[in-house]
């Protein structure tokens, strides 16, 4: 049986989602939520999935190896990181090579880096009047968002879109394709 971690900064949606979709899988499941913010909606979500729910803090994430011990511990096949704000530590990534993803609210290289998430994404794609925006399912690298693109998913925005209608968009690929591309990647490990 595969093993994910998941982790999330928010409300957990995507979190949710995946570990529901993997509940009755005979190839996969997720069994640990991690989150950097001890008042997440996500912890909440995962503890009612009767999935283990941590929080942690700056220092034990960078500075230290606590994390990197949790995770050593747990033995994940796959780490995704399903609206995770921070930066990933090197000494994390090179505990785990090409076994961490993400899931990003444009079509990368557009619309990635530092400060770019959630809403910020949104509304930077409708105050430049683009046409279609998206998912990327990346590898998750030392730099925000340029990691190895795995998997994009488009959708078109309309020119009376509001950035809300733009997140509801981008929410609905998420659901529809996020853990299909989990899925398919661990059955190629």
């Amino acid at each position: 049986m595969k093993r994910i971690v998941i982790f999330a900064s928010g409300s957990g949606t995507n979190a949710e989602n995946l570990i529901k979709f993997f509940h009755n899988s005979d190839n996969a499941s997720v069994i640990q939520v991690l989150s950097n913010n001890p008042h997440a909606k996500v912890l909440e979500r995962a503890k009612n999935l009767k999935v283990s729910a941590l929080s942690f803090n700056r220092i034990a994430f960078s500075k230290t190896d606590d994390v990197l011990h949790i995770l050593k511990a747990s033995k994940p096949d796959l780490i995704v990181l399903a609206g995770f704000l921070w930066k990933f530590p090197e000494h994390i990534l090179n505990a785990f090579p090409n076994k961490v993803i993400n899931v990003h609210p444009a079509l990368l290289p557009k619309y990635g880096g530092k400060g770019m998430y959630g809403m910020h994404v949104h509304e930077a794609v409708v105050a430049n009047n683009e046409t279609e925006t998206g998912i990327t399912i990346h590898y998750v690298n030392e730099h925000y968002d340029e990691g190895a693109i795995i998997f994009q998913a488009r959708c078109e925005v309309n020119s009376d879109d509001s950035a809300e209608n733009v997140a509801e968009k981008i929410h609905k690929l998420e659901m529809e394709h996020f853990p299909l591309v989990v899925n398919k990647l661990l059955n190629s490990k």
